[in-house]
């Protein structure tokens, strides 16, 4: 029965707009995921059986499948414990079987958990109960006298307030245990309340200006952005804020009284007590409705919806991350070139690497044509001549401290080399991680740790994908509030988008590095090692079929692996496609087929062939990909030219039109690096003439823009830009019907999206939050400016584009 609920509840939340997804589809994935099968290669290699289902919606599912199995067995965990006590019947058995998720089984159990005795359970056992259900159903008594009658020595109920208290006591416990009341005050709180934060009482200056936007912030709970969550529950636990939950604006006496009737009001309904009940125990009554409510009730419900707001932050940022860490696994790649890379530094030196066309290091050194050492003459030199020795195609330079400087140098070596080499900055996010690397001193044992970063820079210039999946995911730093997140869910998220990206590329099993051939479907670490080893006792693999004499790659993880595994210059010309082994047959039926007729392939009906083993789908990509073999599916390779002349923010004037590359997008706007060391904010609503409310549907990281300088503030390097090149700097009105708090492009101030030296950006630049969006006081209006949590500077690039952007101190 709990198989056939997942598997409904699944296809219901896949079938969403015109999608549909059928029952059996999901349980043909549930299936596959469970016998072993990796997401990868049922995307790609078991359509028939899924119904096409593609990785995005394996994603989503094997994520949902995770939690509704958890919740599965905590509903069969809790009936049982129910049942064991004697107490389940057949109602509450419907309603706990009738639950969605944890929060509403968890309200069920409640009133039947095991626990310490709370003081309703000792006033029941000193016989109290009556008391409070006379009450309740008769106003008109003397609370005093008839509590007169529950004196108990024996329970140390001495006095008539002892016993009213008792009554009260499980009269609270009563409401708060309320499944239903507590599920529709929750959902009451969270549509209707509002979310408030001051300044902390005896906060430093310094500190309190981090968070200065929300000084004084009231705004509704359900509709806050990701950003600002995590901001606000970062500034509470650094101790700069105080956060609460309120009925309605805290600020207004009025409203706030109005809201809490409300409750109140529905506490009173669940616990029986009439409206206007106004006899002698009316106020007695009212008190205690009023503290079921504010004492007991509003306490858990905000500990709930803090739980709430921050699983919905949680995966909206998950979801951020995750995607611009497939933009910059999947950007272009240079390709076979040799590549001179500099990473640049300014006393420590530039250090430089040059690798060949298959990424192998050739040549190394290390200049100081910066100060204090300004050996720029003999710099120039030498570069040239290693440029010259090794026919270096491209100089990719670091975007680090000195970069634009080292950029200048580059320009001039070029200029003195027959065959110029273009020149690319490269994002050097995570480079000195893998250089202290264990996989960096397997890979470069004789470099020095210094040196490495520029192998790095420059091999990630040739192939971001292969290059980048050395590095921890995290690393990068393509995400926000990283260190905010649950680890594991973030974790199991990126490794999910570099195992997609991975097979979605595919890979050399002959060249591959044990990091990227970990990667592949079926692999794993253990398998990678194993497969080099082998590689490297016997030579490179000349089949897939060798891949079997692996040691501990058996057939299971041969049918996964070897669809994305590809040998170049084997013997079996398939073996360098994405076809599966598999499928050898059908593909060969389809060239004899072509060559008999003597046609493309492409013109073939793929309904002729297909059989009882191939459907429709799968005939389609094999001739797909015999028209194309082992296709890239990342874009042709470009890069920003970054204008000449502009190397600082003071360079930077109104209205200059340059190119640039995006370098983080986040969910109010993009960055985009246009070569002066800090990048520019495009905000969301400067980046379409028509409403967007996702900046991804415009922009990606990687993507080389235009873009028109709006502000330019190099006191506080601040950049603002607009992809609209109409757009005029001085007037700035809403466009294409942005909403009214979108309006601007206005230039943030800083505190909000600073970084730490983990390297997550500390809250939100958030110029969509301006306007109305504030909460201030009626007829006070506070102009709002984004701001977040304290820390150094971040080391990672997502935190570095803020800092860059003059947005992190």
């Amino acid at each position: 029965m709990s198989q056939k609920r997942i598997i409904d509840t699944i296809a219901a939340e896949l079938s969403e707009g015109t999608t549909r997804v059928a029952t059996w589809q999901v349980k043909a994935a549930v299936e596959l995921l469970d016998a072993g099968s990796t997401v990868p290669f049922i995307a790609r290699y078991r359509k028939e059986a899924t119904g096409t289902l593609d990785d995005a919606q394996l994603r989503m599912l094997e994520e949902r499948l995770r939690y509704l199995r958890e919740l599965e067995e905590r509903r069969a965990s809790i009936l049982k414990s129910i049942q064991e006590a004697g107490k389940l019947t057949a109602e509450l058995e419907a309603a706990i079987n009738a639950a969605t998720t944890k929060a509403e089984l968890e309200d069920l159990y409640l009133p039947y958990k095991s626990k310490r005795r709370t003081r309703a359970q000792i006033a029941r056992e000193a016989g109290l109960e009556p008391l409070a259900d006379s009450l309740v159903a008769d106003p008109t008594q003397d609370p005093e006298a008839l509590a007169a009658g529950f004196l108990n020595a024996e329970h140390e109920i001495n006095a008539a307030a002892d016993a009213l208290s008792g009554a009260r006591a499980i009269l609270t416990e009563r409401a708060s245990q309320d499944a239903v009341l507590v599920s529709e005050l929750r959902e009451r709180l969270w549509t209707r309340g509002k979310i408030a934060s001051k300044t902390a009482p005896g906060v430093a200056a310094a500190d309190a200006a981090k968070f200065s936007d929300y000084e004084d912030f009231v705004q509704p709970v359900a509709t806050q952005p990701s950003h600002r969550v995590l901001a606000l529950l970062r500034g509470e636990r650094d101790g700069a804020l105080n956060l609460e939950l309120a009925e309605a604006d805290p600020r207004d006496d009025d409203a706030l009284a109005e809201a809490r009737a409300g409750y109140e009001a529905a506490v009173a309904k669940s616990l029986g007590i009439k409206a206007g009940a106004d006899g002698p125990a009316g106020k007695w009554l009212s008190q205690t409705v009023r503290l079921a409510w504010r004492g007991r009730l509003l306490a858990r419900l905000e500990s709930d919806l803090r739980t709430r707001l921050f699983e919905a932050a949680e995966e909206a940022s998950v979801k951020v991350f995750a995607a611009n860490l497939r933009d910059v696994l999947l950007a272009a790649p240079a390709g076979n070139r040799a590549v001179l890379g500099l990473d640049p530094g300014l006393r420590t030196g530039v250090k430089v690497a040059v690798v060949d066309a298959t990424g192998k290091v050739v040549d190394t050194a290390t200049i100081y044509p910066h100060a204090p050492a300004n050996k720029w003459d003999q710099s120039v030199a030498t570069l040239v001549a290693l440029a010259a020795k090794h026919g270096t195609e491209l100089i990719a330079v670091g975007n680090g401290t000195a970069s634009r400087e080292t950029d200048k140098l580059a320009g001039e070596v070029i200029a003195k080399l027959t065959n110029k080499p273009a020149k690319v900055i490269v994002s050097e996010a995570g480079a000195s991680v893998y250089s202290a690397s264990a996989l960096a001193s397997a890979e470069l044992p004789e470099l020095d740790v210094s040196i490495r970063g520029a192998v790095s820079i420059a091999r990630r210039l040739q192939d971001p994908l292969a290059e980048l999946v050395k590095i921890e995911p995290k690393s990068i730093g393509v995400g926000q509030y990283q260190h905010d997140l649950t680890p594991a869910k973030l974790d199991r998220s990126l490794d999910a988008v570099v195992e997609d990206c991975v097979n979605a590329v595919g890979v050399d099993v002959n060249t591959a590095s044990p990091a990227l051939l970990a990667r592949v479907a079926g692999v794993g670490p253990l398998l990678s090692r194993n497969i080099v080893d082998y590689r490297n006792a016997n030579g490179p693999f000349a089949t897939r079929k060798a891949l079997l004499k692996v040691p501990r790659l058996g057939a299971k993880a041969f049918e996964q692996c070897a669809g994305f595994l590809r040998v170049t210059g084997g013997k079996q010309p398939l073996d360098a496609s994405a076809v599966h082994p598999e499928a050898y047959g059908l593909a060969e039926a389809l060239l004899g087929a072509a060559t008999a007729k003597n046609q493309s392939v492409a013109t073939l009906n793929a309904a002729d062939f297909v059989t009882e083993q191939f459907g429709l789908p799968t005939v389609q990509d094999v001739i797909s990909e015999l028209v194309r073999p082992a296709r890239d599916p990342r874009p042709d390779f470009k890069t920003a030219n970054l204008k000449e002349g502009v190397e600082k923010i003071g360079d930077l004037q109104v209205g200059m039109v340059l190119e640039g590359t995006v370098s983080n997008v986040a969910a109010f706007g993009a960055f985009v690096d246009v070569g002066v060391h800090q990048d520019g904010l495009v905000h969301v609503s400067a980046m379409s003439n028509k409403f967007i409310s996702d900046p991804r549907e415009v922009v990606t990281s990687g993507q080389v823009v235009k873009v028109k300088v709006l502000e330019v503030d190099p006191a506080r390097k601040r950049i603002s830009l607009t992809l609209r090149l109409d757009d005029e700097p001085a007037a700035k009105p809403a466009r294409g019907g942005q909403r009214p708090e979108q309006r601007g492009p206005r230039q943030p101030r800083g505190g909000d999206s600073r970084g730490d030296s983990r390297g997550d950006s500390r809250g939100e630049n958030a110029r969509g939050d301006r306007g109305t969006g504030n909460g201030s006081r009626p007829g006070k209006p506070k102009q709002a400016n984004a701001t977040g949590g304290a820390g150094s500077n971040a080391n990672t690039a997502m935190a570095e584009a803020l800092r860059r952007a003059g947005l992190g101190g």
